[in-house]
């Protein structure tokens, strides 16, 4: 099974590559995004692109995939709706586009965020445009597409995150993390869970096609048996 991972180098994203790279199905990861992840190993191959969105030179790369995780993601926090959109939205659909022309029968995996806005008409910006995002996305003809949603992620195995406050937060709920997972089972996760959460939906799919926290965590816990 060979596997694009968008965002690599992010804390989603250290955790999909770490769930990848350990799994004997997985032949081929093709890791794109702006900055090195640092990893060597036999299966990674890293493109690296300042601009995500335009894909135009590496198109002969991207053929030949089973699978693409998305887990490209911005804060929305100091940013207009117009921003916003233009780093999620569109850059998100630029991307898909490009991989269902060049592998139409391509399993799309994308990594959303608790509380989006289906309805695309709530009060919270960032739901909003999450929300557009992935009806889009389940618009599309892929072979399989999946939308989740997790809430809190606890960082595992050297997984970190490149923003300095969420670090800071991570470190203070470690210590109180299983507390947090009896109280609010359907609001926590962890890298692992969710990085083996998409190896489920690649390898096995599912009926549901927008997962939530608790969903994700059941598919973690429980990883897929070889196709």
């Amino acid at each position: 099974m060979k596997v694009i991972l968008f965002g690599a180098s992010g804390m989603v994203g250290q955790g999909a590559l770490r769930e990848l790279l350990a799994d004997d199905e997985v032949t081929n990861v093709l890791a794109i995004g702006r900055s090195a992840t640092g990893r060597q190993h036999p299966k990674l191959k890293e493109l690296i692109q300042a601009d995500v969105a335009d894909l135009s030179m590496v198109e002969q790369e991207l053929r030949g995939y089973d699978a693409c995780l998305f887990c490209l993601g911005v804060s929305a926090v100091g940013m207009t709706e117009p921003e916003y959109k233009r780093v999620t939205y569109d850059l998100t659909l630029r991307v898909a586009q490009t991989l269902e022309r060049l592998s139409p029968r391509i399993t799309f995996v994308y990594v959303s965020g608790n509380g989006t806005d289906s309805t695309e008409r709530g009060r919270v910006m960032w739901a909003r445009v999450k929300g557009a995002t992935e009806n889009a996305l389940l618009a599309m003809p892929f072979a399989r597409a999946y939308m989740l949603r997790p809430a809190f992620i606890r960082p595992l195995h050297g997984v970190v995150s490149k923003t300095g406050w969420y670090r800071a937060l991570y470190a203070l709920a470690g210590p109180v993390y299983p507390l947090l997972k009896r109280l609010f089972p359907g609001y926590v996760t962890t890298t692992e869970e969710l990085g083996q959460a998409m190896l489920h939906l690649v390898k096995r799919g599912s009926s549901e096609r927008v997962l939530e926290n608790r969903d994700i965590s059941a598919l973690g816990a429980s990883p897929a048996l070889p196709t």
